[in-house]
């Protein structure tokens, strides 16, 4: 049903299933807010609908699901994370490989013409042209498109499956709507912005690296509330999960300064295996914590697996020295005094609350003035 010109996630689903099976794996996205909630509500998670530390995993689980039933999977994501899925791709799925059929639904952020933040205006102009490459045939579903033509394009797709070819839908902006209300929440206290401003508390002047999504934003606010400069931090903007690695490079080029990381359990699941490069080489002056809402809080709260998994065990086999879980502020501040005090590698898991101020706002400044003044604060520390 299309209703007020947007269609129905029910309708696209219908739809969907003429050419593909009603397993859904993925990574969730606010441009697929409609849909994500839509399987949270009848799928939960379960088998039938699973959410992957990333993209790529998504992918080779949506393989496997083939090789054991000959049915085609869904492959739900954010356009960011096509960077994850190019060797899947093209080294398992493509038809000169292996020849195995997946149809991707991709949130399409940063399209061209549409005002968007500065990490996906690169992603968003070439998405097209990345699916293109990838042999990955696409149609844009769009706030008019009617289910006419997308039973067209299904009926266009089909053949390119029974072939053994991925193809794609990209949804662009407010193109899906679903009517019900999902809410997610846990039995946690602690919230993620008052966790940052407890650890700017401990910091000081000492540089920080921050995660992408809710935390850099109200890192910076809480600069600002504070009248504290923006130059002690770098707001990772983009590039989910890459953080404690940025925060590890710059550790080991400052090795008489101590370097915090604000990591999220969503980012620290999607390139895990940072934690045992960050093991691997022990630098004594890096703190990583991470707050852990057991949610992709940032992109509509649907659970991650670090709801049931404990990455401070994670940590302590990979190598961190000094590991510590925490779920209330007391025990938030004994760990940060620790931090600050300790002369080895430390790793603090943060237990929070689920949910952000109605009013968070974002930088004020650009993604180049951030650099800039990080990069200058840093030559005046060894």
């Amino acid at each position: 049903m299309v209703r007020g010109n947007v269609m129905q996630i029910s309708s696209f689903i219908a739809q969907l299933q003429r050419i593909a099976s009603s397993h859904f794996l993925g990574v969730p996205d606010s441009q697929l807010k409609a849909l994500c909630n839509y399987l949270y509500k009848n799928c939960g998670i379960s088998p039938d609908h699973i959410i992957a530390a990333n993209e790529g995993n998504c992918t080779a689980l949506a393989a496997g699901y083939y090789l054991a039933t000959g049915k085609v999977p869904v492959v739900y994501m954010q356009n960011s994370g096509l960077g994850n899925v190019v060797n899947p791709v093209a080294s398992l799925l493509n038809d000169k490989v292996y020849g195995i059929p997946c149809v991707f639904v991709i949130g399409w952020r940063g399209e061209p013409g549409l005002k968007d933040e500065p990490q996906h205006i690169f992603q968003g102009a070439v998405t097209l042209d990345l699916l293109k490459v990838m042999d990955i045939a696409s149609f844009v579903v769009r706030k008019d498109t009617t289910e006419q033509e997308l039973a067209a394009q299904m009926a266009e797709f089909q053949p390119l499956l029974a072939a053994g070819k991925s193809v794609a839908f990209v949804i662009a902006k407010e193109a899906l709507t679903y009517d019900e209300k999902v809410s997610f929440k846990n039995d946690f206290t602690m919230t993620r912005e008052e966790v940052i401003r407890h650890i700017t508390a401990f910091s000081g002047e000492d540089p920080i690296v921050s995660t992408t999504g809710k935390a850099s934003r109200e890192l910076f606010e809480i600069r600002v509330r504070n009248g504290q400069p923006h130059k002690y931090d770098f707001l990772t903007v983009g590039s989910m999960g890459h953080s404690s690695s940025i925060a590890l490079g710059i550790a080991l080029s400052k090795p008489h300064t101590k370097i915090w990381c604000i990591d999220g359990d969503g980012a620290a699941l999607m390139h895990m295996g940072a934690l045992a490069v960050i093991g691997s080489q022990r630098p004594r002056n890096l703190v990583h914590i991470v707050i852990n809402n057991g949610a992709h809080e940032s992109v509509g709260g649907l659970p991650t697996a670090a709801r049931s998994a404990s990455l401070a065990k994670v940590a302590e086999a990979c190598g961190y020295v000094n590991v510590k879980t925490v779920g209330t502020f007391a025990e938030l501040d004994a760990a940060l005094k620790d931090a600050r005090n300790a002369d080895e590698l430390t790793f603090i898991e943060a237990k929070t609350a689920i949910g952000a101020r109605a009013d968070l706002g974002r930088p004020t400044t650009s993604a180049m003035e951030n650099r800039d003044g990080f990069m200058a604060y840093l030559k005046e520390l060894r």
